[in-house]
């Protein structure tokens, strides 16, 4: 747990943007990355790369071995949550409990003798910067924040109606979201609908278009039946129809002449 003071990084679009860098900055990081072309100086992300590899992938359905032409062993199906939670069993439960192959100890235990107290941050929250990438920009209205057709609420946010906020969510769990006002934290808005329970930004997306598709689905029956019903023409607008007199030709008009006299 902690802070790192160094952070070493490769040139993925995700860790040289200006987000990072201040992230890094307002918490006394120091960011480096390595040099492009150059696969000796990110030796230990490889390494790791290849200890969840060997160890932890060929156990899981779906898994690919090399020179299989993309087969695999079994067929996927595994959700992004197991995957994520068969990662943490890895490392917490037998990668930090095993004998390590270069220093003789186990991980866990050469962890907890270094005897060093860990670096937090002064607030809680401004982890959260680390973690919540997504960002967009809402208004704050009288009845709360409106984000993906839902409302998100909170007292603190009734000083700040009409305001330019920022806010931030996690895409596994929609049920709240952080807001920001100005780079200053201001509070943790709660949708009333999802309280009780936690759903992901994918299944929010889901429910809505089989949502949308049943509608579209009744609305198609809907205008099936009404094209097989007969035509119904009892209050339609009559026909136009020709006058009974005599039709009045155009040389019959009396055309009147303006009449002019000799002094004029």
């Amino acid at each position: 747990m902690g802070l790192p003071d160094l952070l070493y990084s490769d040139h993925g679009a995700d860790f040289t943007s200006t987000h990072l860098e201040r992230v890094c900055l307002d918490n006394h990081i120091r960011l480096i990355h390595s040099h492009p072309g150059v696969p000796q100086g990110r030796g230990k992300i490889e390494r790791f790369y290849r200890t969840i590899t060997d160890g932890l992938l060929p156990h899981l359905p779906g898994f690919i071995p090399h020179g299989t032409r993309g087969t695999p062993v079994t067929a996927p199906t595994m959700t992004l949550e197991q995957l994520d939670a068969a990662l943490e069993r890895f490392i917490v439960d037998e990668y930090n409990q095993r004998t390590h192959s270069e220093t003789g100890e186990v991980p866990a235990a050469r962890w907890q003798a270094g005897g060093w107290i860990p670096r937090m941050s002064a607030r809680p929250e401004d982890l959260d910067l680390l973690l919540l990438t997504v960002a967009h920009q809402r208004i704050v209205h009288r009845d709360g924040i409106y984000f993906n057709g839902l409302r998100y609420l909170d007292l603190t946010l009734s000083a700040f109606v009409g305001e330019t906020v920022t806010i931030r969510y996690d895409p596994r769990d929609m049920a709240e979201i952080r807001v920001w006002h100005q780079d200053a934290f201001l509070c943790r808005a709660i949708a009333p609908e999802l309280a009780a329970g936690t759903i992901t930004f994918k299944q929010l997306k889901a429910a809505r278009s089989a949502r949308r598709n049943e509608l579209k689905k009744q609305l198609r029956t809907k205008l099936s039946l009404a094209d097989a019903l007969p035509t119904d023409d009892r209050y339609a607008p009559l026909a136009p129809s020709e006058p009974t007199g005599v039709r009045l030709q155009h040389t019959d008009v009396q055309q009147h002449r303006l009449r002019t006299y000799a002094e004029d």
